[in-house]
C-alpha cells in the first residue's frame, strides 16, 4: 500500500506510481475554476425571505420572485444563470472587438475617419447593433423561454425590499 500513495507537487500536478519500479506518471489534479465574477453576479438574484425560504428574482431588483423548492433546483438555476452570463459577457467582449475592427476597416476604406466623425460613429453604432445586438437579442429570447421552465406561477411571491436579506 505504501507504493500506491501519491506525492503532491505544488504546481497542480500529482505524482502517482505506474507500477514499474522507479517510474511515476504525472496526473493533472482536477480543480474547481475560480468563477468569482459570475458567482457575484448570480448571487444578486437570490434572497431569503422572512420565513427562511430561498427566493429568486429574475430581474434582480424586482419585488416579485419565485420560491425555490429544493437545493438541487437552486443549483440548477445557478448553473443556468452562470452559463447565460458567460455567454452574455462573451457576446459583449468579442462583439465589441469585432465591431470596432470591422468598422475601422470600413471607415479607412471610405477615407480619413477624422474628417467625418459623424459617419465614423454611425458606422461603429451600426456595426455594433448588428454584431452584438442580434446575438444578444437571440440569447435574451432563449433566456426568457428557458427561465420559465425552472419556475412555476404557483411559486410566485411578492416581497418588499426591506423584508428580504441577500443570500450568501
Amino acid at each position: 500500500m505504501a507504493d500506491r500513495r501519491r506525492h503532491e507537487v505544488n504546481s497542480g500536478f500529482a505524482m502517482s506510481p505506474t507500477g514499474v519500479r522507479g517510474d511515476t506518471a504525472l496526473e493533472i489534479q482536477e480543480e474547481i475554476p475560480d468563477m468569482a465574477l459570475l458567482d457575484s453576479i448570480v448571487d444578486g438574484y437570490f434572497r431569503n425571505d422572512k420565513a427562511g425560504r430561498v427566493v429568486i428574482f429574475p430581474r434582480r431588483c424586482a419585488s416579485r420572485g419565485y420560491v425555490i423548492k429544493s437545493p438541487a433546483e437552486e443549483l440548477k438555476i445557478r448553473s443556468f444563470l452562470k452559463m447565460f452570463y458567460f455567454a452574455h459577457l462573451s457576446i459583449l467582449l468579442l462583439g465589441s472587438f469585432l465591431a470596432y475592427e470591422s468598422s475601422m476597416e470600413l471607415c479607412y476604406a471610405l477615407g480619413r475617419p477624422a474628417r467625418h466623425l459623424l459617419r465614423t460613429c454611425g458606422i461603429f453604432l451600426g456595426t455594433c447593433s448588428l454584431v452584438m445586438g442580434v446575438p444578444y437579442w437571440l440569447l435574451w429570447r432563449s433566456y426568457k423561454k428557458a427561465f420559465l421552465s425552472f419556475v412555476s406561477v404557483e411559486d410566485e411571491v411578492v416581497l418588499s425590499g426591506k423584508s428580504t436579506s441577500r443570500r450568501h
